[in-house]
């Protein structure tokens, strides 16, 4: 058990990472480079691990449906997603887009009661109006950037997270082997990434550090991250006690930021955080008699975030 809280508290610290380094990454590199390169080492990584493990042999059984689907999952949940996000980063503090990226639990539960059928609850409205609540202390407050490119990073880490929560939903749909699902995912983003950018022209010779920031996002926190996620979870019969670990990200990345980007704590930012982040764990609390309405399905618990993309604990393998 020792162990699972080990794996589980490493991930989470690296996660914490990727809003720092992109925007390290994104002083003068195009968000779709960084996304590209980044996405082809982490394809790279599950190919070698997918070979290693024999797994590579069961895409013999996938059907070109299948794997069609899952590009449609790879060009929404990682390369929208994570390209939306990255421009979000690159216009805001790394504080304001973490923070609006962790909407995307909200999201999930939101496309869940509407594709899944879940319940709508007393519970999970309250929560809505907390993230809600949250998302307007961080547009109206203080401290951070202004004018038009402020409005279009909101809006776009918004949408982002809407993405992923969409994402989440279609893939706990799909029930697809995930270890393949994601190498193919991480492939259909670095390709999308590479044809919408390098037409563009503006990509820039990566050296040094930018080097080691890419193969930090590519390796440890779109691929190895999901590796320790996945041992986590082994072996205990609540995964609520590990999953609930993922939330400490948020706050996390905002004292890494914080350190290293020597951005400054605004109040309005933590208040921002408390709200949303509040919002995520009151409709993750388990409770009955609180219902509005009812759908086919019983409500379930809003998993805490993973890379992998499914939107069960257990499916995590796995930004």
């Amino acid at each position: 058990m020792k162990k699972n809280y080990i794996y589980a508290l490493v991930t989470v610290v690296i996660w914490a990472t990727m809003a720092t380094v992109v925007k390290v990454l994104m002083g003068n590199m195009p968000d779709l480079q960084a996304l590209g390169i980044g996405s082809l080492f982490a394809f790279v990584f599950l190919f070698i691990m997918n070979a290693a493990t024999g797994r590579l042999k069961e895409m013999r059984n996938c059907s070109p449906k299948d794997i069609a689907k899952m590009a449609g999952l790879g060009f929404l949940g990682l390369f929208l997603y994570s390209y939306l996000y990255y421009y979000g980063i690159g216009t805001l503090t790394s504080q304001e887009a973490c923070i609006l990226n962790y909407l995307w639990p909200i999201m999930l539960m939101i496309f869940s009661c509407i594709i899944l059928k879940e319940s709508i609850t007393v519970r999970k409205v309250a929560a809505m109006l907390s993230s809600f609540v949250g998302i307007v202390v961080l547009t109206t407050g203080s401290g951070g950037t202004a004018g038009e490119g402020r409005i279009a990073g909101i809006a776009a880490c918004i949408i982002g997270a809407a993405c992923y929560g969409l994402f989440s939903v279609l893939n706990k749909k799909e029930d697809m082997d995930q270890n393949l699902t994601m190498m193919v995912i991480w492939l259909t983003t670095a390709v999308c990434s590479f044809a919408a950018g390098l037409p563009a022209g503006n990509w820039i010779p990566v050296r040094g550090f930018q080097w080691l920031g890419l193969i930090w996002l590519g390796v440890v926190v779109n691929a190895v991250a999901y590796l320790l996620w996945a041992l986590s979870l082994r072996g205990i019969e609540n995964t609520a006690k590990i999953a609930n670990l993922a939330y400490l990200t948020p706050f996390l990345s905002v004292m890494i930021s914080a350190v290293f980007l020597k951005e400054r704590m605004h109040v309005t930012a933590v208040l921002a955080l408390i709200l949303i982040v509040g919002g995520i764990l009151i409709q993750s609390i388990p409770a009955s008699g609180d219902k509005v309405s009812s759908g086919e399905r019983p409500a379930e618990q809003v998993p805490a975030d993973s890379r992998a993309g499914s939107s069960e604990p257990e499916n995590k393998r796995k930004d």
